[in-house]
């Protein structure tokens, strides 16, 4: 592991995409964008911590990607990226 913590943005709606799926839980090439960002944190840059900031469908997430390593962060209210890192 390093001496590193990723966070990862995962609490918008994704409204743009019209869909009732929470846009992290989008299949691109068959897996859930948001199972490669997990990935490249705990595979690539072996993080000695991953924060996962969730907020719209946030149980449904938690479940798809329970996993011991990863942290998740629940963001009630969705007031930008900078208010999801504080």
């Amino acid at each position: 592991m390093n001496n590193v913590a990723t966070i990862i943005l995962a609490a918008g709606k994704g409204t743009r995409m019209k869909s009732d799926l929470a846009k992290v839980l989008h299949p691109l090439l068959g897996s859930p964008m948001l199972s490669y960002a997990i990935a490249l944190s705990l595979n690539e840059v072996k993080a000695e911590k991953t924060i996962v900031v969730v907020g719209h469908q946030a149980d449904q997430i938690e479940k798809k990607f329970a996993d011991s390593r990863i942290e998740f962060v629940r963001q009630d209210e969705q007031l930008g990226t900078g208010h999801a890192v504080l």
